[in-house]
């Protein structure tokens, strides 16, 4: 992103709050991959009570490209069609015409501190579990958002192969093959193709039926906050979308690194949750989980595989070879999860994986982040 446009969007902070461009009161940029955001101090009065002091101020990164399809028009729109029905979520507040700002929810991300596989509390564990009971409690019809995906992206109600078709239908044609194109060399030096997908979407059609209900869609450590009483608020919203209830647990399981014990513990808080709101919601999950699954193992593939082409590229040009060794961490480690799902008899090693990059930048042309 070109220096111009963060001041502009530090510019547009600093005047909600009323302060100077340049005031440390201003938090940021806060890290995040979507949007340029930073926390501001609320002006005195600016909501009843006082509560909350700060709020954030984000704007999409220009030019991104989004690996996951998007439902809704804007994030804070259906927080403020979710209040009153979805326990501790950022407030909205009104800061304008048309102005819309998150309060800043005070504390730390989850698991900060500990164990990134780490097993939740007694209490989290409760509060992921009204989550998921408060999403299937919402009629889907009651949200005043504004959905943006084409009618062709909508199956109606219950049809969990058609969610999930859909789904890995983005990823093939979006991802891999719009996206992706300039990256196949170095997907066939990992030895990845789109046949995972092509089996997937086969695997998809025996799905059960489950009534659809609104999903977070992105329900990770870094996307819950503990405050400063140490209850559970869930954030970031811009990927919520309506479907299969079981794409929340599918998703959560695998971003979260849980043991299998707790795994198990976590779909027992689901099951329990989404049946008792919405009754059905859980119909057949164990039977479906599995193919969910495996889906976000070769979503996360296809994403984590261009991602690292693009975290690599020196803003000089050429690779940044200081950054490698993490890059080709991850995507190791998403091959090694995926690799049944690919199809492959072992995953690439960390040294070939280190090798298939070095390879595909000396025989590329320079591909600028700024292009996507």
């Amino acid at each position: 992103m070109k220096a111009d446009t963060l001041s502009e969007v530090r510019r547009a902070a600093a005047e909600r709050a009323g302060l100077d461009h340049g005031d440390r009161a201003i938090e940021g940029p806060l890290q995040g991959y979507h949007h340029e955001t930073y926390v501001i101090p609320l002006p005195p009065g600016c909501v009843p009570g006082g509560r909350p002091r700060r709020a954030k101020v984000r704007e999409p990164r220009p030019g991104l490209f989004w690996y996951d399809r998007r439902c809704f028009r804007s994030e804070e729109l259906l927080l403020l069609s979710l209040q009153g029905r979805v326990r501790r979520i950022p407030e909205i507040i009104e800061a304008g015409p048309d102005v819309r700002l998150q309060a800043f929810i005070e504390g730390r991300t989850l698991g900060r501190g500990v164990l990134p596989s780490g097993p939740l509390s007694a209490r989290h564990s409760a509060q992921l579990g009204e989550l998921f009971g408060d999403l299937a409690a919402v009629r889907t019809d009651e949200i005043d958002a504004g959905r943006i995906c084409r009618p062709e992206e909508r199956p109606g109600d219950g049809d969990c192969a058609g969610f999930l078709t859909g789904l890995i239908r983005f990823t093939q044609e979006r991802v891999y093959r719009e996206h992706g194109a300039p990256y196949r060399g170095l997907f066939e030096r990992l030895g990845v193709d789109d046949g995972a997908l092509e089996t997937l979407r086969c695997r998809a059609l025996g799905m059960g039926s489950r009534p659809f209900v609104l999903v977070h869609g992105d329900l990770h450590r870094k996307n819950f906050v503990v405050d400063l009483r140490g209850d559970l608020w869930t954030i970031d919203w811009e990927l919520a979308m309506i479907g299969d209830p079981l794409y929340d647990l599918a998703t959560h399981l695998h971003l979260m690194g849980y043991a299998e014990r707790e795994r198990e513990r976590v779909c027992g808080v689901w099951e329990s949750a989404v049946e008792a709101a919405r009754p059905g919601a859980a119909a057949g999950w164990r039977q479906d989980l599995p193919v969910l699954l495996a889906y976000k193992q070769a979503q996360s593939v296809y994403t984590d595989v261009i991602r690292g082409a693009l975290a690599l590229e020196h803003p000089a040009g050429g690779l940044n070879r200081r950054l490698l060794p993490g890059v080709a961490w991850r995507v190791q480690q998403a091959l090694a999860v995926a690799r049944p799902v690919l199809g492959a008899r072992a995953a690439p090693t960390l040294r070939q994986v280190v090798g298939a990059y070095l390879r595909w930048f000396g025989s590329r042309p320079a591909v600028t982040a700024s292009a996507v």
